[in-house]
């Protein structure tokens, strides 16, 4: 079971509702009480790829029964929600994507239910999809709660605003009048683990030396700005002065991996920043959610382009999920 962290809103009465939010390497379960707040929360190493047993045995039943059974227990009557991969063709039950545009109200219209093994049955959100004849179709799973969160918090950002999703498969997501319009993936979080750690460029690439901050700042920088001049076709080329700035001690080898990151992160941005030109133009502002350390990367890479960050969330999905239960009508 996961470790129990309880918050102030402890002393709010009984929960209203269990969320979770299920990926593919962890689980989180949420209690949240009538008015959206984090009652108390668990983390789980119970993702989609590591179950306590074999999906067709029972593996989801079984790991939600390990974070879940003494909270409903307590709690008998408490409706449950998830999203994420665990609604994935690999997950406990497929929720085929909802196709843009689409707010919380038409992820709710899309859910699918599963019977848990614990009486009630979880309400799962379905992913989204974005395909239309002039752009490559595109896929999300799990982000598009973490953004009802976000706008639920502040009506103003649901007007219009760019949201950045930075990852493994980071987002970039075009919202008006409350919905997903349109959104982008980039695989730059996947690609840097994938060249630090099978391609030659990590040969280079200390894993047991942390550069000096001050160094590790100037090498992200120097991505960055080889990023922002970029011509068209330059990143292969660019990847490659990866090793060769080490290999001259132009770089310190223990600042190699922040030049990569900043070269990845700065391509991305020139991209999203671009796609996304008419939106700034209006006045959208951009939003950061994710892991605070590289959000802040992300921060900084934004205003070194000149397109600061307006502001920058943490985990979204628990309101996320409590505004999906609530359009579903789970909620009174």
């Amino acid at each position: 079971m996961g470790q129990d962290t309880p918050s102030r809103s402890d002393a709010r009465g009984s929960p209203a509702l269990l969320a979770l939010d299920w990926g593919t390497s962890s689980l989180r379960a949420f209690l949240l009480s009538d008015t959206g707040d984090v009652v108390n929360a668990r983390h789980a190493q119970r993702g989609i790829l590591h179950l306590p047993a074999p999906a067709q045995a029972g593996g989801f039943e079984q790991a939600f029964a390990e974070i879940a059974r003494d909270w409903l227990t307590q709690w008998p009557a408490l409706q449950v929600v998830a999203a994420g991969m665990v609604g994935s063709a690999q997950g406990w039950k497929e929720a085929p994507y909802a196709r843009c545009p689409v707010d919380a109200r038409a992820l709710a219209a899309q859910g699918v239910r599963v019977r848990s093994g614990l009486g009630p049955e979880v309400l799962i959100a379905p992913g989204v999809l974005f395909d239309v004849a002039d752009h490559s179709p595109d896929v999300m799973r799990g982000e598009e709660i973490q953004i009802a969160g976000a706008l639920a918090a502040r009506p103003d950002w649901a007007e219009r605003a760019c949201v950045v999703l930075p990852g493994t498969h980071s987002k970039w997501a075009r919202i008006e009048d409350g919905r997903i319009q349109s959104f982008a993936t980039y695989m730059t979080g996947e690609l840097y683990a994938v060249l630090r750690n099978h391609s030659i460029l990590g040969r280079l690439m200390p894993s047991d030396a942390a550069a000096e901050s001050s160094e590790a700042e100037a090498a992200f920088a120097v991505g960055l700005h080889a990023a922002r001049d970029s011509r068209p076709g330059d990143l292969t080329r660019q990847l490659f002065a990866t090793r060769t700035l080490g290999l001259t001690r132009r770089l310190p080898s223990e600042t190699l991996a922040d030049h990569l990151s900043g070269l990845l992160i700065g391509h991305e941005l020139v991209s999203g920043l671009a796609a996304s030109r008419a939106m700034l133009e209006a006045g959208a502002p951009i939003l950061l959610i994710g892991d605070s350390a590289l959000c802040g990367r992300y921060a900084h890479a934004l205003a070194t382009f000149g397109a600061p960050a307006h502001a920058q969330l943490d985990n979204t999905a628990p309101r996320g999920l409590w505004e999906f239960a609530r359009a579903a009508g789970l909620l009174d």
